[in-house]
């Protein structure tokens, strides 16, 4: 008997350790995702979206990069089959940063994998392939992480479609809000030189190509090639 109450305790010790520890890699996160979310609930409510389809939206989709060029679209009137589309291309991304956090989730259970999928975004990627990385990091406090950010997005989105009835279109620099938060993005995986070199290709690319290609198409082509550069000249001159 008092083994089993001591493998309880233990499974029930080690849950709470997951928990805690997800939601301390979550909290940076989910503070930018309350101003942003806010902002995209706003803009998706200017575009005539109930609170209700704002909430769908980013329970379905959950990216924000994405719910803001479908909001920019539907706003503009592209049909259905072209917001889909754009919103596939652009997601595209996501292959590979599972293909970069498969590396450690290899004899991970199938399940727990499935819904760690869906809660995969750029914020959490960056959080999680750090903890990976640097410390005992495992998949249940990486769920954690995940879903405290989901909640906390389909939350702040919700709100902000509420509220948007009383906010004036384009106030607080509202539009600007996205942008701001891929900087930040940017700035803090900025570890050495040849991260900056690989950013300021991808940039250079995505000028181009963006007056060569119509669409959203641009931004997936222009990060793989600068990726396949980066890793072209760290196994050439930097090994």
């Amino acid at each position: 008997m008092k083994l089993r109450d001591l493998k309880e305790n233990r499974v029930r010790g080690d849950r709470m350790s997951a928990f805690s520890r997800g939601v301390a890699a979550a909290w940076p996160i989910c503070l930018g995702y309350a101003p942003i979310g806010l902002a995209f609930g706003v803009l998706a409510q200017k575009a005539g979206l109930t609170s209700l389809e704002i909430g769908l939206m980013s329970a379905i989709v959950f990216a924000g990069s994405s719910q803001f060029i479908a909001v920019s679209m539907l706003s503009g009137g592209s049909s259905m089959v072209s917001i889909v589309a754009t919103a596939f291309v652009v997601n595209f991304r996501h292959f590979l940063m599972s293909s970069a956090l498969a590396v450690y989730l290899k004899n991970s259970d199938r399940k727990k994998l499935t819904f760690f999928s869906y809660g995969i975004t750029d914020e959490s990627f960056a959080v999680n392939l750090t903890r990976f990385r640097e410390s005992d990091w495992d998949l249940n406090s990486a769920l954690v992480t995940n879903y405290t950010a989901n909640i906390t997005w389909i939350i702040a989105t919700v709100l902000g479609g509420f509220s948007g009835q009383f906010i004036p279109a384009h106030a607080f620099g509202i539009d600007y809000a996205l942008v701001a938060m891929f900087i930040c993005l940017l700035v803090f995986q900025l570890r050495g030189l040849l991260y900056i070199l690989t950013a300021v290709i991808a940039g250079v690319f995505a000028v181009i190509l963006s007056m060569l290609i119509p669409g959203n198409s641009y931004i997936v082509i222009a990060s793989m090639l600068a990726a396949a550069l980066g890793v072209v000249v760290k196994k050439k001159f930097l090994n």
